[in-house]
């Protein structure tokens, strides 16, 4: 009989990936959470994995063989106190992970601030078009597989290492349970401003990070990052660099401003052109990080190109929803400052004179509601002709905690020289972000909605706009 596996607050990204690989692994999974919603109560539903909605002492009769505890699960949770109660054997989802799928083969982790899930994705895709069939386990879904977890076939198993904390009971990252036998280190900057009280606190764990990494392990740092660089004295293994940067091991060439041509070379050896439609410096260096993990460990670099260049993208980065009336409107994820400015640079170079392009952005997970970028946010929104910014919600912030989005559009419009109209704008929600909108959009204009939420169903109304 198979045993039985029961997930407190399943529908997050992580547990519902957990769920689908423990049912892949022979499992009996069942899982409760207090939303059970769209996307993810779909994704389960078509896995037949049985979902619970709210929390209650009755969703562990009969008792589990084992069960894991979501980190947004905490102490108060009446199932979780029932649990405790029952004495019945419970852990988190990442030594869940690392036990039932990376023990005993080859974790490629994909850690840094941001650009985690993307690249993540593009490694499954190089190194699956290259025949290795790797399992993976991704905090997003890659347009090429259609969801974020795969059980491995081979020894390779691709994983996003997230930095934020484990469980209730366990307040280390997730990334320290993995034991990467190849780790990525794509870039190290503050975030995550509700558990790290500063950046020396991030540091910290990537260095004892990079100490579990065995001495015959790789350890992949894109060497134009002076933060990654800096962590690099405390690895016990092979370190390579990749990046734009002539002294990296493996460096990026830009062929056209838009980054959709490039070339890989090692020291002054061209391996390999690459041809691709994703946008942006940004992505050439996720590139660049999956093509160094697939030719550190032997792939072919025709088969390297084969992958890179039939990788469909991610969703929810940079991905586009609809094209009407000559108006394109994409959706992206991006929720810092760095990966704000380089979606739109990238977008920006593409466009060129032949439309205008909108940034509207959602400051909402909880670094960016707070003041700790406020200087930075106005310019990594600058590459965007004309800029919304929405005002964050409080949720437990005082003002002077918060982001002033106020401020940031009263700057903006005073670089950018905007004597006879605004270029940036401040609104209070979704509605009146699209009514702004439809008084201005022109045909030509690319319009990007950046929040790591559903900014109230803003893709929807801006669509319904559209058609009418």
């Amino acid at each position: 009989m198979a045993q039985h596996l029961h997930i407190i607050g399943i529908c997050g990204t992580a547990m519902a990936g957990l769920a689908a690989l423990a049912k892949d692994k022979g499992w009996h999974v069942s899982g409760s959470d207090a939303g059970i919603y769209p996307p993810m109560s779909t994704f389960l539903e078509q896995q037949n994995i049985q979902m619970f909605a709210g929390f209650s002492a009755d969703n562990l009769n009969p008792a589990p063989d084992q069960v894991l505890v979501g980190n947004a699960i905490s102490r108060g949770n009446p199932e979780l106190e029932a649990l405790m109660d029952l004495g019945i054997p419970y852990c988190s989802g990442a030594q869940w992970l690392f036990e039932n799928v990376l023990s005993g083969r080859h974790p490629v982790v994909v850690t840094g601030t941001h650009g985690k899930t993307s690249t993540t994705s593009i490694i499954a895709k190089v190194l699956d078009s290259g025949g290795w069939q790797p399992g993976f386990f991704i905090g997003g879904i890659p347009q090429d597989f259609g969801q974020g977890v795969r059980f491995p076939k081979s020894q390779w198993v691709v994983v996003e290492g997230d930095e934020y904390d484990t469980a209730f009971f366990d307040k280390r990252p997730k990334f320290l349970h993995y034991r990467p036998s190849t780790l990525v280190i794509h870039n190290l900057e503050f975030d995550h401003a509700d558990i790290y009280p500063d950046l020396e606190a991030i540091r910290k764990q990537f260095r004892l990070l990079l100490r579990s990494v065995p001495s015959s392990g790789h350890v992949l740092a894109n060497g134009d990052d002076p933060e990654v660089k800096a962590l690099l004295p405390s690895a016990f293994s092979n370190i390579v660099t990749y990046g734009f940067n002539k002294q990296n091991n493996y460096r990026a060439k830009l062929l056209q401003e838009d980054c959709r041509r490039w070339q890989i070379y090692k020291g002054d050896e061209k391996l390999l052109s690459v041809d691709w439609e994703l946008l942006g410096r940004h992505n050439v260096i996720n590139g660049m990080a999956a093509a160094t993990v697939a030719l550190v460990h032997g792939m072919e670099p025709k088969l390297v190109k084969a992958g890179l260049e039939d990788f469909k993208g991610v969703a929810r980065r940079l991905q586009m929803r609809c094209e009407l009336k000559g108006i394109t409107v994409y959706d992206d994820f991006a929720h810092h400052p760095t990966a704000i400015k380089t979606t739109l640079q990238g977008l920006k170079a593409a466009t060129g004179d032949k439309g205008r392009v909108w940034a509207v952005l959602e400051p909402r997970s909880n670094t960016m509601r707070r003041r700790i970028h406020q200087d930075r946010l106005g310019q990594a929104l600058a590459p965007a002709d004309k800029i919304i910014l929405a005002r964050p919600a409080p949720r437990g912030l005082t003002k002077d905690e918060m982001l002033d989005v106020d401020i940031i559009v009263q700057n903006l419009n005073i670089e950018k020289n905007s004597t006879t109209s605004d270029i940036a704008y401040v609104v209070d929600d979704a509605n009146q972000a699209v009514e702004l909108l439809s008084d201005q959009w022109q045909s030509g204009d690319k319009v990007v909605i950046m929040s790591n939420g559903g900014f109230d169903g803003i893709h929807a109304k801006i669509e319904a706009n559209l058609a009418e």
